[in-house]
């Protein structure tokens, strides 16, 4: 029997609580399974190329990890999911100023930089928002995949997510129409579920 949507949300938090130990691969893993392409993409929407969002990648995911053994679970300072926007906002300037020409004015260059990209104010938040969105469906479509028969995904897949009419579906499949509904609903519970284990690091800091 699978755990009810509400039995997931101390597991993330023992996943963010676990972190504190480096040694620890499978969280550490599982971790950055989760979280690379939120970070990867938002640096990517901020203007940097692709070597410069995967250094951005590496130096949040380092910074976690430093900061991470003095963690403490309190909902009243703040969500893990704004203490990683923070970290990824302030990853993304670097890189930015790593792009000063050598010899310029350090004045000019700096003031400069700082009108496009000061972390106060760099426009990300709203595409952290939507990639957060987005991060977490895809997360969580890949982990319900990897819970369910590749044929019932795949029925999922057609009729849910790419919108297929039923009866194409049914056809397509060899199955009948309350089959694909069935499956609609069983994955569609597992789905939510998974979202909601995953939405809960945001009140996680």
């Amino acid at each position: 029997m699978k755990p009810e949507a509400d039995e997931f949300i101390p597991t993330r938090r023992s996943l963010i609580t676990r972190l504190k130990d480096w040694s620890d691969n499978e969280s550490w893993q599982d971790f950055f399974d989760t979280y690379w392409k939120l970070i990867y993409s938002v640096a990517i929407k901020a203007g940097l190329n692709d070597a410069e969002a995967q250094d951005v990648v590496q130096d949040t995911v380092v910074s976690v990890a430093k900061k991470m053994r003095e963690f403490k679970y309190d909902p009243a300072i703040g969500s893990f999911k704004g203490w990683l926007l923070q970290l990824t906002r302030w990853r993304i300037l670097n890189q930015l100023k790593k792009r000063r020409p050598q010899g310029a004015d350090e004045t000019r260059s700096t003031a400069a930089i700082e009108g496009v990209a000061d972390p106060a104010s760099l426009a990300i938040d709203a595409q952290w928002e939507q990639a957060w969105q987005k991060n977490l469906l895809e997360v969580s479509l890949k982990r319900v995949k990897s819970q369910v028969d590749s044929k019932h995904f795949q029925i999922f897949d057609c009729y849910v997510l790419k919108e297929w009419p039923v009866g194409d579906v049914a056809k397509q499949f060899g199955v009948n129409t309350g089959q694909v509904y069935v499956i609609k609903h069983r994955l569609s519970k597992l789905l939510s579920a998974e979202m909601e284990k995953l939405e809960s690091v945001r009140d996680c800091f």
